[in-house]
């Protein structure tokens, strides 16, 4: 378990991803896979990012070594399934393309053990409404990059109360053109400056529910 923990930390992926599949092989669980080396990782891992000691590029080497790791273990596993601890819907607004920011808190959440609907980028206010409907999330996330694009999170917050749904789901937006105040402004619950910090309120939502 130090072994595979240390080797996505590193982000090596096909180290990892080998290590995993033999672990399995020899009738190790899934789960306690996850929990005692897979999740600890990119616990480490965001410590670091958010102390400045790991930046951008660290950041998507291990979690691309986190990923081939969770592929692994779907292919392998005798369940076919992993524990979760959660759900999220993540998306990028309507009208904007740009997915990095997006597909790190992916990253973020699937390392920490959830399950994560991707809606992709260019996500109508009807895609988010019925997907929550559809999936009954503990959090959702909104991400945008452009300043001409975030006043899409307020049409899809509006439609959200509108519909009912905001009560039971909590809503996360982040993006470089946003920041707290404007969060609070258009009925957010909460902004995270990075994916560390969204998974990290994400994890406290579902703690709390539990």
């Amino acid at each position: 378990m130090k072994e595979l923990k240390q080797l996505v930390i590193d982000g090596k992926s096909d180290r990892a991803a080998a290590l995993v599949a033999r672990l399995l092989d020899e009738g190790g669980s899934a789960d306690v896979l996850m929990e005692q080396a897979l999740i600890p990782a990119m616990d480490t891992v965001g410590k670091l990012f958010q102390d400045g000691e790991y930046f951008l590029p660290e950041l998507l080497v291990s979690a691309k070594a986190m990923q081939r790791s969770v592929e692994v273990i779907k292919q392998r596993s005798t369940t076919g399934t992993v524990t979760k601890s959660g759900k999220a819907v993540v998306g990028t607004v309507k009208g904007d393309l740009h997915d990095i920011g997006k597909n790190l808190l992916v990253m973020a959440l699937e390392g920490a053990g959830f399950e994560v609907v991707d809606l992709g980028s260019d996500v109508s206010t009807q895609q988010f409404v019925e997907a929550v409907k559809k999936h009954q999330p503990h959090v959702m996330g909104m991400s945008a990059l452009l300043s001409t694009t975030m006043y899409m999170m307020k049409d899809v917050i509006e439609a959200m109360d509108r519909e009912g749904l905001h009560a039971g789901v909590k809503i996360m937006v982040g993006g470089a053109p946003l920041n707290d105040d404007y969060a609070k402004k258009i009925g957010a619950d909460f902004y995270g400056p990075d994916c560390i910090a969204g998974r990290d309120y994400a994890r406290a939502i579902v703690a709390h529910k539990n």
